[in-house]
C-alpha cells in the first residue's frame, strides 16, 4: 500500500484502520480501450461495520441503524471504477467509505423550536388580501353606468 494516503478519517481522531478493510479487484468496465482487458482496475472495498472497534458504540450503533439498507451481514461494500488506474479507484474507494461513515455517524440534527409568526407579518398579509379584494371588486361593471 505504498503511496497511499491514509489512514482514511471519519470525523475528528477517529479514522479507518488498514487492517479491518477488505480489498477486492477486478476488470472494469469503462474507459481505457485494449488495457481495460489485461488490468483489474475496478475497486471493492468493504468493511466489516458491525464487528469493527474503531468506531465508538454510540458511533456504531448509529451507522448500523442508518445504513441498513446497504449492509448485507454487517458489512459495507464501495465500488469504484471510474479512473483508469487501479491505484486512484482504490483512494475513491477509500474516500468514499470514509465519507459515508461520517454522514451515518453524525449526530442527529437538533429540533426545530417552532417560532411564531409577528402579528406585523400576518398583518401585512392580510392588509395585501384587502387591497388585492378591493382591486378585483372594483373591476365588476356592476356600478357602471
Amino acid at each position: 500500500m505504498d503511496g497511499m494516503s491514509g489512514p482514511y478519517v471519519v470525523r475528528g481522531s477517529v479514522s479507518l484502520p488498514e487492517a479491518e478493510l477488505m480489498w477486492r479487484f477486478s476488470r472494469s468496465s469503462g474507459p481505457g480501450g485494449q488495457h481495460v482487458n489485461t488490468t483489474d482496475t475496478q475497486v471493492e472495498l468493504r468493511f466489516d461495520l458491525a464487528a469493527t472497534e474503531a468506531l465508538p458504540e454510540v458511533w456504531k450503533a448509529r451507522a448500523l441503524e442508518r445504513l441498513a439498507p446497504r449492509l448485507v451481514d454487517g458489512v459495507v461494500t464501495v465500488r469504484a471504477s471510474g479512473h483508469r488506474s487501479q491505484w486512484r479507484n482504490r483512494e475513491t474507494a477509500a474516500l468514499r467509505l470514509a465519507g459515508l461513515l461520517a454522514e451515518a455517524t453524525a449526530p442527529p440534527p437538533k429540533p426545530r423550536r417552532p417560532t411564531r409568526i409577528p402579528r406585523g407579518v400576518n398583518e401585512r398579509r392580510l392588509r395585501q388580501k384587502k387591497q388585492r379584494s378591493d382591486t378585483k371588486r372594483g373591476r365588476s361593471g356592476r356600478d357602471w353606468g
